[in-house]
């Protein structure tokens, strides 16, 4: 029986290109900044992990970020404060605001396991009006490594008292999807782009294209 539901933040709660869409960048370059940008933040954050040598995801970002510009040809400083504070306030896929809410009337506890700092998500659930709607913000920040260390899913237990089993993950990250699978976790891979399946450890028990499939998705379990 799922007793929770975790939800990852950035790709999945809060649309990743929403800071360069909305900035100065011409429109013909920022969709590849905005893929450059999250390829290297990811990258980034998998090879200091592996390494030992961690730092808090904001300056992950912020190296990202400085590498995607200097890649484009962009590198100029008022662009890149612009586009450090759009990232902080990312919108939420139009979608979610009301699956939150029905998640919450039906009164399942849900939360968010993240990457992002402590001060991001802080300023991601505030700037999106979440304030309240999770029961839990957890943030890699409290065991210093990112996903998909194991860790990082171990602060859910640890928090709430659950066995894997009875936890509901969504992510939109297809690595993190199967890194969850194959920990225990209940999971829904939210299949925004239609990508391909990782050839991981774990595999994703269910599949969608936006998170409407949540609330079916459990009544199937």
């Amino acid at each position: 029986m799922v007793r929770l539901c975790v939800f990852d933040a950035y790709g999945t709660l809060f649309d990743v290109d929403a800071a360069a869409r909305e900035s100065a960048v011409p429109d013909d370059l920022w969709p590849a900044l905005s893929s450059d940008w999250r390829r290297k933040q990811l990258e980034y954050s998998w090879l200091r992990t592996v390494a030992g040598a961690h730092v808090d995801f904001w300056q992950v970002t912020q190296d990202a970020l400085d590498w995607a510009l200097e890649a484009r040809g962009l590198a100029d400083p008022e662009l890149r404060e612009e586009l450090s504070g759009l990232y902080l306030r990312l919108a939420p896929f139009p979608e979610v605001r009301a699956v939150l809410q029905d998640l919450r009337a039906r009164g399942l506890p849900i939360a968010i396991l993240s990457n992002g700092s402590r001060h991001m998500l802080d300023q991601a659930v505030s700037g999106a009006g979440f304030e309240g709607v999770f029961d839990a913000v957890l943030s890699v920040d409290d065991v210093g490594a990112f996903k998909p260390a194991r860790a990082v899913y171990d602060m859910v237990g640890a928090q709430f008292g659950t066995d894997p089993r009875e936890v509901l993950f969504i992510s939109s990250n297809g690595w993190d999807i199967c890194a969850g699978a194959a920990y225990g976790f209940r999971t829904l891979w939210l299949n925004r782009a239609g990508a391909a399946r990782d050839r991981l450890h774990g595999q994703p028990e269910a599949e969608a294209r936006d998170m409407t499939a949540v609330l079916s998705h459990l009544e199937r379990l």
